[in-house]
């Protein structure tokens, strides 16, 4: 952070004060009266500059262009040299090293260094009331400002944010009047004009790695989340505005949709729905409302939930305890009307917060004292709803839980991640150093076992902490959706992804534990001079740093023996174990040297041809996960290149075909057969999903079928337990058991020509969590199938393995199929001629169009009673004609295509569709998409 140079600003600002008549004199005379604030709304500090005067052009009026990232620094910066009230920092740098700037701006008493570092340490000191006297907490909230943070442009191209962030910077640092010295008085206000610089520069919704940012705050896994976490974590937040733009010309402000997570605390659901009130109150205020009537600008209670544990909003709510909103502008809107409006909320929001200080304060240390107080009991947050309308449909179980335990028999360094993951949000995690027998212990999985016994070296999560809300939250094996509707994904427990062992309990423990201050990882012995190093490949830890040993050109093998990867102890670098140290993973020394088959550096392309988007999904997760965590080079792979068998295609050892709405990939009858010939000789395709396991099929690389989808299917980001078949080497180290998300991914028919390597189960063990309609549908299908062809094969994912680099578990199986074992096929297995076709893959590849079975790319489903389908249809109808309507049980469907896989807050009326059934008050079962 920078404290500059203040002479000159306090010289301006004396000045200002002098010719007001207001500025005390040294000898303890004043010349006038000295009134707190100046009655006028319009006085300002002269020094300060406001945007439009240091940026050339106003902002929102006659707007030609955006601000720029480069802009909007140098405007932080000379507001920071001109005033006493605001100071500067980088909270952290982008995927393509811009930085991320903040201003912090206050009464200048708050905003020396000692004010802030005594501020921030008083409100952190709210959130563990173990360590704190209520006399104390009381004091605080008395005398110490409460935390407001306003962040914009999370997504690129939603720009008004962080344009009218600048506004709000200007008015707190710059005015003299009496609103502004309150704010200032009772508040630290934290401005974040873009979250996403890249994507601003870009006007792209995505970072540079085509990431959701506003999906990615429990993962942390780009640069720009990570950097905004840890300022968080700095500066708690009583209040957090997370400032969007969507479709149409209205703006939403909460109150939110449901469903609300259960584990958000009372307080802050109270404060956001009081929050919306201000709101309504001040809406009018200066033409915020000149595009349309008052009544009709904004709106409520609908579309934005406060449910998934990735957004701006949820994660401020239930990891720091604050008011988490999102606001909404509509980008059809003029310019000027989108910037006013974000400033408007902006301002009534910090007003409420200023009026409310003292009683946000008190409340927020009273959420940390029941979170204890919950734990202790091993008591969850009921289910709640907060739309007029709604009623809670799926209550919290009723179940304690004390504490959880991560087991350490397999997949340690993925454990140690979760670990750190739990640690970087100020969970406080115990590493078992005795083991203990747990009498009722509820395994992942829907499972109980008696008196099971946790070993030594699992990790403790005791729930009696104050981040009690953040463990269930992101630990819980269902996250009890009260209400159907999804704006997102419906779980996202991390032990499922991360396909961990875990158990929870409701019993009273007392383990013989060590608090972690930083799990373990690297060489846990040195190796003897010829011997070597060894550790199991079993996590997606391990596998990352097998490609860092193979890209730093290390001789490593398999040895078929113990199942462990091993390498010349001559070549551990200190690099290379402290890159180990980092990923979790604990290296055994061995005397014997290095034994097995050599594992190679795959030549991997990356297919962006016909259907897949390059800027987004799972493209971008791939040229994350495999480019910059893997170290893969990644070459590009068109249509083109497979139709014409350029070298570009050829030369590599590995294509990977992300997810994408084409369902041949756009391959000519030519290309088909290249594909098929490049396989046999002895190469990996890697397909994902929807157009990766298509494609295979119209090439003739695979015999499953894609069966269609039930009306009343729906699968919305659930966890389902899996079979594994260890014939194929893409299951390696995976348990008999394990895990996989599924979000309304393609169903298919088990291969008669290769292993089904994921398939569910059709007895009693098929379980799954999260929100599922018509799950029976998936008993006996395959989710990731092995399909040989010549000397190579297909490995065909169902599902999205790379989903949002937070599905561990799928990103080792995919560093297995990405290692496959060489084939012993003969050199000249590269120069044979294309695979006849098995008449069973001839057969799939003849099917129809997947568009012909219900298998549309992310689907917008509508469910509604039998009844209403007529009312229904009559308004979906304004909208589309592409509807297609199906009935069950008593309940009518709409299902309308969504071929861009467009999510819901890209999408250009689904929001205005859902606000017009309830306007026209029919009640919808659920909606999804």
């Amino acid at each position: 952070m920078r404290l500059p140079n203040r002479a000159k600003r306090l010289a301006g600002a004396a000045a200002v004060l002098l010719l007001a008549g207001t500025l005390p004199l040294l000898n303890g005379s004043s010349v006038g009266a000295a009134p707190a604030c100046d009655p006028n709304p319009g006085a300002r500090l002269a020094d300060v500059p406001s945007p439009e005067a240091f940026l050339g052009f106003p902002l929102g009026v006659g707007q030609q262009r955006v601000v720029t990232n480069d802009e909007i620094r140098r405007y932080l910066a000379a507001v920071d040299n001109a005033s006493d009230r605001v100071v500067t920092g980088t909270m952290a740098t982008s995927v393509t090293g811009q930085p991320l700037p903040y201003a912090i701006v206050s009464d200048s008493a708050h905003v020396t260094k000692d004010g802030l570092a005594k501020i921030a340490e008083d409100i952190r000191d709210l959130r563990d009331p173990r360590t704190m006297a209520a006399s104390k907490a009381a004091r605080i909230a008395h005398d110490d400002p409460a935390i407001v943070y306003i962040a914009g442009n999370v997504h690129g191209g939603e720009t008004s944010g962080a344009d009218a962030s600048l506004k709000s910077l200007y008015e707190l640092a710059a005015g003299l009047s009496c609103d502004v010295k309150d704010r200032n008085d009772n508040l630290l206000t934290v401005i974040v004009p873009t979250q996403n610089p890249d994507g601003r520069d870009a006007n792209r919704r995505q970072n540079d790695f085509g990431f959701d940012l506003n999906r990615d705050w429990f993962a942390r896994s780009q640069p720009e989340t990570d950097g905004k976490i840890e300022l968080l974590r700095k500066f708690p937040p009583q209040v957090f505005i997370d400032a969007h733009e969507m479709g149409s010309r209205r703006y939403f402000f909460p109150p939110n949709a449901d469903p609300i997570h259960h584990e958000i605390a009372d307080a802050p659901v109270d404060w956001i729905n009081r929050i919306g009130e201000a709101n309504k109150a001040g809406f009018g205020y200066n033409g915020a409302c000149t595009d349309t009537v008052t009544t009709e600008c904004y709106f409520n209670y609908d579309t934005y939930d406060l449910f998934y544990m990735g957004y701006g909003d949820t994660v401020p709510a239930t990891g720091f305890g604050a008011a988490g909103m999102t606001y909404e502008k509509g980008s059809a809107s003029a310019v000027q009307d989108r910037v006013q409006q974000q400033f408007n909320t902006q301002w009534s929001t910090t007003g409420w917060a200023a009026d409310n200080k003292r009683e946000v304060l008190n409340s927020y240390f009273k959420i940390w004292t029941d979170a204890l107080a919950e734990g202790k009991a091993g008591e969850l947050e009921p289910n709640e709803v907060v739309q007029p309308d709604n009623t809670v449909q799926f209550p919290v179980a009723d179940v304690k839980v004390k504490s959880y335990f991560l087991l350490p028999d397999r997949q340690l360094a993925d454990v140690r991640k979760l670990v750190e993951r739990l640690r970087a949000m100020d969970v406080e995690v115990y590493e078992v150093k005795a083991p203990i027998t747990v009498p009722q212990a509820h395994v992942f999985g829907g499972r109980t076992a008696d008196n099971l016994t946790v070993p030594k070296g699992a990790y403790w999560i005791p729930m009696e902490q104050p981040q009690k809300h953040w463990i269930q939250a992101t630990l819980g094996e269902d996250p009890y959706v009260p209400f159907p509707y999804f704006y997102d994904v419906s779980s996202w427990s991390n032990p499922l992804l991360m396909g961990i062992d875990t158990i929870y309990t409701g019993d009273d423990l007392h383990p013989n534990v060590q608090r972690v201050a930083r799990p373990a990882g690297g060489k846990a012995a040195t190796a003897p001079k010829g011997g070597s190093y060894q550790f199991q490949r079993d996590s997606a830890g391990a596998a990352e740093f097998t490609f860092a040993l193979l890209g730093a050109g290390v001789e490593v093998r398999q040895d078929p023996e113990t199942g462990h990867t091993t390498f010349p102890e001559a070549d551990l670098t200190a690099a290379l174990n402290d890159r180990a140290l980092g990923l979790g993973v604990t290296m055994g020394a061995s005397r014997k040297p290095s034994t097995g088959p050599a594992l190679t550096l795959p030549d991997v392309g990356l297919f962006q041809g016909t259907g897949i988007s390059t800027t987004s999904g799972s493209h971008g997760e791939a040229r994350y996960v495999l480019g910059k965590r893997w170290g893969l080079h990644l070459t590009p792979v068109t249509t083109a290149d497979i139709n014409n068998n350029a070298p570009a295609f050829t030369e590599r050892s590995v294509v990977l075909v992300p997810d994408g709405s084409n369902a041949t990939g756009g391959l000519t009858a030519a290309g088909q057969a290249n594909l098929r010939a490049w396989v046999a000789a002895g190469n990996t395709y890697i397909g994902l999903r929807n157009e990766g396991t298509r494609m295979a099929r119209a090439a003739g690389l695979t015999s499953t079928t894609e069966k269609a989808k039930p009306a009343d299917y729906e699968v919305v980001g659930s966890h389902f337990r899996v079979d594994v078949d260890h014939a194929s080497p893409v299951a390696a180290t995976r348990p008999a058991e394990d895990f996989e998300f599924n979000n309304n991914d393609s169903i298919l028919t088990p291969s008669t020509t290769g292993i089904n390597v994921l398939t569910y189960p059709s007895d009693d063990t098929f379980w799954y969590n999260g929100y599922t309609a018509g799950a029976d549908t998936l008993k006996g299908t395959a989710a990731l199938v092995d399909e040989p062809t010549g000397a190579g094969r297909a490995v065909l994912f169902a599902y999205n393995p790379l989903f949002r680099a937070y599905n561990e578990s799928g990103i080792q199986m995919l560093a297995n199929a990405v290692l496959y074992p060489a084939s012993p096929a003969a050199p000249s297995a590269r120069r044979a001629a294309p695979a006849t076709v098995d008449p069973a893959r001839a057969a799939a590849a003849a099917l129809p169009a997947p568009e012909n079975l219900g298998g549309e790319w992310r689907p917008i489903t509508i469910q509604v009673a039998a009844a209403d389908l007529a009312r229904t249809e009559s308004v979906v109808d304004t909208y589309t004609d592409t509807a297609r309507v199906s009935q069950a049980d008593g309940s009518a469907y709409l299902l309308i295509p969504n071929p861009e896989g467009l999510q819901a807050d890209e999408h250009p009326y689904l929001r205005d569709l859902v606000s017009d059934l309830r306007a026209a008050g029919i009640p919808l079962k659920s909606v999804v998409g």
